[in-house]
């Protein structure tokens, strides 16, 4: 009942996912990220015990492969599951279990997973792949969207729709962009929305939030509305130039 994207950008070493389904609150069960360490997600009849066990593993260096297999090997219910990760050094994995219901399946390749269960067809999953491998050039989050844009116009879920999630840990044992949409008819658009907001103030302020590398971060209040009204300027001056 839903399809997901599980990712690593080499370039930045961030690790995301990207989820949405016809279901009720899909970020609150299903993604499960850590900086440095990689990224799983959960779904069909999902386990979130996976999530944290995923993760230790992942932290703890076992390979993807190693790690689908561990769960679902260590869990009577795994033909009704589906999880699929990432790990440290892009090594991907996935398990769709044997009595999960069609259209089901997944693609792996090197940084990025894609999977999928109760879709219209295999060319949801193609088409997420398709735009996500196309989007190189993207920012991370705004290529994830358009990926999961894709395979919603492709079928996305047979049922419907209803909730949708982007969550993304860059570097900070907190999340650099954490976005859930749990009850909306078009979940995707108010994704797309709610990652607009985000880049304006929101973003800006991420940059003086304290970090590993400066732990008390900057609480000049002056130096940071500066700083937004720069960026307020920029975001106008794009705007008016795509008019």
């Amino acid at each position: 009942m839903t399809w997901s994207i599980v990712a690593r950008e080499p370039r930045t070493g961030a690790f995301a996912v990207a989820v949405t389904t016809r279901a009720f609150a899909v970020g609150a069960r299903c993604p499960f990220v850590g900086s440095g360490i990689g990224a799983l997600s959960t779904q069909a009849l999902s386990n979130p015990l996976y999530g944290r066990r995923g993760l230790a593993l992942l932290e703890a260096g076992v390979p993807a492969a190693d790690v689908v297999r561990l769960l679902t090997a260590a869990d009577e219910g795994r033909e009704h599951r589906q999880v699929h990760a990432v790990d440290r050094d892009g090594r991907t994995a996935a398990w769709t279990g044997a009595s999960c219901i069609p259209w089901c399946g997944h693609v792996t390749a090197e940084n990025v997973s894609i999977a999928g269960n109760m879709l219209a067809g295999p060319e949801v999953i193609a088409e997420t792949m398709r735009v996500y491998q196309a989007g190189r050039r993207r920012p991370l989050a705004d290529r994830l969207l358009r990926a999961l844009e894709a395979g919603q116009a492709a079928g996305g879920d047979k049922r419907g729709k209803q909730s949708a999630a982007l969550l993304i840990f860059a570097g900070e044992e907190y999340a650099q962009l954490d976005l859930r949409v749990d009850d909306h008819a078009e979940p995707l658009a108010e994704l797309r929305r709610l990652y607009e907001v985000s880049e304006g103030r929101y973003a800006v302020m991420r940059r003086f939030t304290p970090t590993r590398d400066r732990p008390s971060g900057v609480t000049d209040w002056a130096v940071i509305e500066a700083a937004v009204a720069q960026h307020e300027r920029a975001r106008a001056a794009t705007n008016a130039r795509r008019r």
